[in-house]
């Protein structure tokens, strides 16, 4: 008994001293939290009932959304990420490493927001307001008013709401979350599909629309919000999200899919730079979302579509690795449109003008890739091997994490330096919600992959 005893008293005083060890080195774990919690303090100092915006000038007299040409009033906040949702999820990631109740409140807080912003109907717009939102207040009250599916808005909000549901304990919570949902499945085309915009407001945004991931994040929230709550409505909407991918795919010499169909199904324009086309982006967005499905349900007609769509991909690069992202109908030609020169279908790049060049994306990678080698693993392994693999897989090793550490320690040491007095990350004179995501995301990475190695 004494040896166990002596044995279990070594082997806590190891791991206090590696715990030690590690928090005296650079950067100091202390540091890391110490400037989580300033940067926390700042943001909700300047947040609007719990709800955040885009971009705000240094001195807060001006509060933009995603760019600075949208400009927010002083009770509106943004919904579209990186917005109000993606800082909340910043709070929830940073309660969990911690614990510490400050993140859990801050959570709260933009849970509030969301809900109270909310539209009557049950989802958002990309700018709510949320002057009528009161701290005593415990009935939510709506507004009416169109909400997109555009951009991961409403799946977005919907998806934070569902992770702060598994900390928060709050009726006006539960009750957003079902409305939301109802939203989703009552938007929901018969064929599966979802628009751009619900109410319908008429044009291309009425269009069955997977351009910026719309159907793909619908789908998705509805397969989280089905594991979460287990009520089969959410997941048979997410299955007929997926029959509209295979229905709407492509011929077999173009197998990829369209980013919006008019209600004929036939690829259509929407902007009047964003011709008709077959869309590389899309095709792998859709290959993912097929994946996604087959591992949710086991159900291998999922897979059916993918072979096709990959030929297709192989077939049309217009450099290594690299592909346009719209082929015309029929011949499979790159196209490109153009802001300055709109409704014209344009075959040479470099007629493009350099500002849409710059700003659209039309050639790119876009994770074709990734996905193919996504699929071909899932595929080889079959639904089953592959959850049971992610179920049991083992957490990385000591000597993982500390090389893990050692590799993101001069980037955290980076985002610590860059954070002034006040608690703020400011680029280019402006304090941007992006980039607090991303260094404060980074800085629970740490901390996270830091205390795992006090425990064992």
């Amino acid at each position: 008994m004494r040896s166990m005893v002596y044995r279990a008293g070594l082997m806590a005083a190891w791991v206090t001293l590696a715990a030690i060890a590690w928090a005296g080195s650079d950067p100091r774990l202390d540091a890391v939290q110490a400037a989580m919690k300033r940067s926390t303090a700042f943001m909700r100092s300047i947040s609007t009932n719990g709800g955040y915006c885009g971009i705000y000038s240094v001195d807060l007299k001006q509060r933009f959304g995603e760019a600075t040409y949208e400009r927010a009033r002083p009770t509106e906040i943004w919904v579209q990420p990186p917005g109000t949702p993606s800082i909340g999820q910043c709070w929830l990631e940073a309660w969990h490493v911690t614990r510490d109740p400050a993140y859990r409140q801050a959570a709260r807080e933009v849970a509030r927001a969301l809900v109270w912003g909310q539209r009557r109907i049950g989802g958002w717009d990309h700018r709510v307001d949320v002057a009528h939102l009161r701290p005593d207040a415990a009935t939510p009250v709506r507004r009416d008013g169109h909400c997109s599916f555009d951009d991961n808005v409403t799946q977005g909000a919907l998806a934070f709401l569902i992770d702060a549901d598994a900390v928060l304990d709050e009726p006006w919570l539960t009750e957003g979350i079902e409305l939301g949902l109802r939203f989703m499945m009552d938007s929901q085309f018969a064929n599966g599909a979802w628009p751009q915009w619900y109410p319908l407001r008429g044009g291309y945004h009425d269009y069955y629309t997977f351009n910026d991931g719309a159907i793909n994040d619908c789908i998705t929230v509805m397969l989280k919000a089905h594991a979460v709550y287990g009520k089969p409505e959410y997941l048979a909407s997410a299955r007929k999200g997926g029959d509209f991918i295979i229905a709407s795919q492509g011929p077999p010499d173009q197998a990829g899919w369209a980013q919006q169909y008019d209600h004929e199904m036939k690829p259509a324009w929407a902007r009047r730079f964003e011709p008709p086309g077959y869309c590389s982006a899309v095709t792998a967005n859709n290959i993912r979302t097929l994946v996604e499905l087959y591992l949710a349900t086991d159900d291998e007609r999922y897979l059916g579509p993918i072979p096709a769509a990959i030929r297709w991909l192989e077939a049309s690069p217009i450099a290594p690795n690299r592909w346009a992202r719209l082929y015309e109908v029929g011949t499979n030609r790159p196209i490109y449109g153009d802001r300055e020169n709109g409704n014209k279908i344009i075959y040479d790049y470099q007629a493009v003008s350099e500002r849409e060049r710059t700003s659209y994306g039309w050639q790119g990678e876009y994770g074709i890739r990734s996905a193919i080698e996504h699929y071909r693993r899932v595929h080889q392994s079959g639904a089953a091997a592959w959850k049971q693999r992610e179920r049991s897989a083992d957490p990385p090793s000591r000597s993982a994490t500390e090389r893990a550490l050692r590799d993101m320690a001069p980037q955290v040491q980076r985002v610590l330096d860059a954070l002034d007095a006040e608690g703020r990350w400011v680029t280019d004179g402006m304090i941007h919600s992006r980039t607090f995501v991303r260094n404060f995301t980074l800085l629970c990475r740490y901390v996270r992959q830091a205390r795992s190695l006090s425990n064992p």
